[in-house]
């Protein structure tokens, strides 16, 4: 239709062209398009809805009639920069003289084409010549790019922000492991190009990427539907148009795969065709925004046959919808229609305006383009608005204008960005089963770009998966790793394939998919899930253990035995025995050794900062109290003997006075050097976090190793001092010789304590402190019982021997 200005559309009113090979030697033959798309077909009666609209209108170009060029693509970039040459061709002078102002022929914009990649090659042809073109479907991110397409605009949000948008989607439901399916063309490649790179940044891994067309070989369709059913991935994403998916979904219904959860593009996912296939129920994918234009509908079903019969193209699809042929048609094998057939009545996406998304954004496109040629050629006086139909203006005017167009058209926004983008507003769709079994597009969700980052993303209605399900499928690599363990990435795999392995010693993870784990504080370990650090136990030789009982038991045992011999021996304290071996320092041996067993107790229970002082210092002290007696003891059997000589008084040296003298005097000295180590470096309590790992040992620290090792050397110089003096006085004559009894003494005491410092030095945590507490009783019960156990005996049950005769060996044997 001609007019003041004209509007051009491109639409592949028709998807299947008849390709021929050409030889060069001969003209090749017309194109020739077959099988009509009824929805391109609703897309260009919108244009001539819309024009119509705003030329009866008086609001936006009064007394200005557009006029329009709508021609078929036949989905095919050759043909489609064969229109845009017709395009622009309108602007040739030949189309109008000085005579004419009127604009006819002149296009002043383009509305389309559907398809990116036609759009692309439309767009290099028109461009130099500054004609806009505004897409209503064309949504590859490559459009964007102003230094390449300068004249192109888009009422359709770019896959930019559908990519990010699927991204989301995926990363929202846990889909970590997905397969891609794309059209392998510039829609196709340039979405699922930035889909890959939104999901990366997501963590999303890609099990397999497919490029399939129409074009392609039956081959490789076949070959793209047997890697879907071999992988693992449960959710296949499909970055295509409808028709290349048509011919996937066909051969997987074939033989069909496990099932699979797919997720759409806007190209396919609403596209009313594409809901046949009943094994795709729960697909979900973004869609544009459902819209509502008031009488479209009336429009379209308003076909008179006198303009069906007028249009080649209504002709074809009057005769495909109703299966008949219009007057002279060349489809000779239908039946002659008979005027019975009612256009209203039709199950056709033609028809069908119940889903108006893409229809709205070819309105919209019409409708910025008017607003521009309105700024162009109208102006606005007092309320009115005047536009001359005779203002001669340039496309590129038009051009300028619509970089500027912010309008609303039955409450939707219009208006670009700076790289000629409109405002990314998307529904979420969801393919769901009605009661009678069909399938329907429902709105569960929105993704807004405009809106904060935490609302962009909104769902608000239940979903429908895979084969009516209700429940998330799940569609991983590997599952995720659950708390106590960390990832550790499979070699040559992606980053979702991955093992789970433990936690190390000492390490935890309360998370789940946790590439690490992280050391418990020091006085802490993890439980045997790994996934919590608890307070370590503490352990010391205590009372309420086995091991604890049984060495205090030991110890008050030793302690009651010296008691019971110290009371035996005072009974019989006049006794000849009692009498002979020195009964002053045996009582004091048999005090010390009394606190010698009680010592051990302090061995046993929570080390304190007393309790640590005073159990090395009582135990050095008592033993060497210990020691000096019965190295008192010695010297005086062996002074006795001496006495025994001709003209010795050797006992003169070495009374009474002089015994107590030599106990004090060593005893002095130990406790000079106790009393130096608690002075300096006194031994305390600690925690012990090394031995044990997983518990903590609490223990005395010896504070200076000098100190101790000092006063256990001070104890092992008079033992060895001793059991000298005893082996020299071992032969002398004697009935009961006593030195031979403290000889054996000695040799226990000695090795018990020599075996004390490796089994000492070896021993772990608290088995540190029974070995000391063994070693203080082992040499404790040695020395009272080989020294005193005998004369027990004699006096308790032998009590004939106990006589002067029977010790000065007067009795015959």
């Amino acid at each position: 239709m001609d007019g003041d200005y004209v509007i051009g559309g491109v639409f592949s009113i028709h998807y299947y062209m008849h390709t021929v090979k050409h030889n060069y030697t001969t003209m090749p033959e017309p194109l020739r398009c077959n099988s009509i798309d009824s929805r391109e077909l609703r897309f260009s009666r919108t244009i001539i809805f819309a024009i119509e609209e705003i030329n009866n209108s008086t609001e936006l170009l009064p007394r200005i009639k557009l006029g329009y060029q709508i021609y078929d693509s036949c989905a095919s970039v050759p043909e489609t920069v064969h229109v845009a040459f017709q395009l622009s061709n309108g602007l040739d002078p030949v189309f109008y003289t000085a005579d004419n102002c009127s604009h006819s022929g002149m296009v002043m914009a383009v509305v389309g084409e559907s398809g990116s990649t036609p759009s692309i090659g439309m767009s290099r042809i028109i461009g130099p010549f500054n004609i806009p073109q505004v897409s209503h479907f064309a949504t590859c991110a490559c459009l964007s790019d102003k230094q390449q397409y300068p004249n192109f605009f888009r009422t359709v949000p770019s896959d930019q922000f559908q990519a990010e948008a699927l991204a989301k989607l995926v990363k929202h439901f846990g889909w970590t492991w997905i397969g891609a399916v794309r059209s392998d063309s510039d829609y196709g490649n340039n979405g699922m190009a930035s889909f890959l790179d939104a999901a990366r940044k997501e963590g999303i891994c890609v099990e397999y990427s497919e490029s399939i067309d129409w074009n392609h070989p039956l081959s490789r369709i076949q070959r793209v539907a047997d890697v879907i059913r071999r992988s693992t991935a449960t959710v296949v994403l499909a970055f295509t148009s409808p028709a290349d998916l048509r011919l996937l979904v066909e051969e997987l219904s074939l033989e069909p795969s496990p099932p699979r959860q797919w997720i759409g593009s806007e190209a396919w996912v609403t596209d009313p065709d594409m809901l046949k296939f009943s094994f795709c129920a729960g697909a979900i994918g973004f869609g544009i925004q459902k819209s509502v234009i008031p009488g479209l509908r009336d429009f379209l079903l308003n076909l008179s046959p006198s303009e069906v019969a007028a249009s080649p193209v209504l002709t074809e699809f009057w005769e495909d919808a109703f299966n008949c042929r219009l007057g002279k048609s060349e489809a000779m094998d239908k039946r002659l229609c008979d005027g019975t057939e009612d256009i209203k009545t039709l199950q056709s996406p033609y028809t069908d305006t119940s889903q108006l998304r893409i229809t709205n954004m070819v309105y919209k496109a019409v409708y910025a383009i008017a607003h521009a040629i309105h700024k162009a050629v109208c102006q606005e006086t007092n309320s009115t608005t005047q536009c001359d139909k005779f203002t001669r203006i340039e496309s590129n005017e038009v051009l300028t204008q619509l970089k500027k167009v912010n309008f609303s058209k039955n409450g939707y926004g219009v208006s670009f960005d700076a790289n000629g983008d409109p405002v990314a507003r998307y529904e979420l769709i969801n393919w769901q089963k009605s009661e009678r079994g069909n399938i329907k597009l429902v709105t569960v969700g929105q993704y807004d770009v405009s809106l904060s980052v935490g609302q962009k993303f909104q769902i608000n209605r239940n979903l429908t998966w895979v084969d009516g399900g209700t429940q998330v499928p799940i569609s991983v690599c590997t599952d995720s790793c659950p708390p106590g363990t960390r990832k550790v990435l499979q070699k040559g795999k992606p980053i979702c394939c991955y093992d789970c392995l433990p936690c190390p010693e000492g390490e935890i993870n309360n998370a789940t998919d946790s590439p690490d784990c992280f050391p418990c504080p020091k006085e802490f370990w993890p439980n045997a899930e790994r996934d919590t650090c608890l307070p370590k136990p503490v352990e010391f030789l205590s009372y309420n253990e086995v091991l604890g009982i049984i060495l205090a038991a030991f110890s008050v045992g030793g302690a009651c035995l010296a008691i019971i011999t110290a009371a035996v021996f005072y009974r019989h304290r006049t006794s000849p025995i009692v009498r002979a071996n020195n009964s002053e320092l045996s009582f004091l041996l048999l005090f010390s050794l009394t606190l010698c067993f009680l010592c051990s107790l302090t061995f046993i229970g929570a080390p304190s900062e007393w309790s640590c002082m005073l159990r090395h210092t009582a135990f050095g002290v008592t033993f060497v109290l210990c020691m000096s007696c019965v190295l008192g003891k010695t010297i005086v059997v062996l002074m006795a003997f001496r006495a025994t000589l001709p003209g010795s008084n050797v006992m003169k040296w070495f009374g009474p006075p002089q015994q107590r003298m030599t106990v004090v005097s060593f005893t002095f000295i130990q406790v000079l050097i106790c009393t130096i180590w608690l002075g300096l470096s006194p031994p305390f309590p600690m925690k012990n976090l090394t031995t044990y790992k997983e518990r903590i040992i609490l223990e005395c620290a010896l504070g200076s190793a000098v100190g101790f090792w000092a006063v256990l050397g001070y104890i092992g110089l008079l033992a060895v001092f001793c059991f000298v003096l005893a082996v020299l006085a071992r032969k002398l004559p004697d009935n009961f010789n006593e030195a031979k009894l403290i000889t054996f003494s000695m040799l226990i005491f000695c090795a018990v304590w020599i075996t004390f410092i490796p089994a000492y030095l070896t021993s772990p945590g608290k088995f540190t402190v029974a070995v000391e507490i063994f070693a203080i009783l082992a040499s404790s019960f040695g020395l009272i019982l080989c020294i005193f156990a005998p004369k027990c005996f004699i006096i308790l049950v032998k009590p004939e021997k106990n006589t002067k005769k029977h010790l000065m060996n007067k009795n015959p044997s």
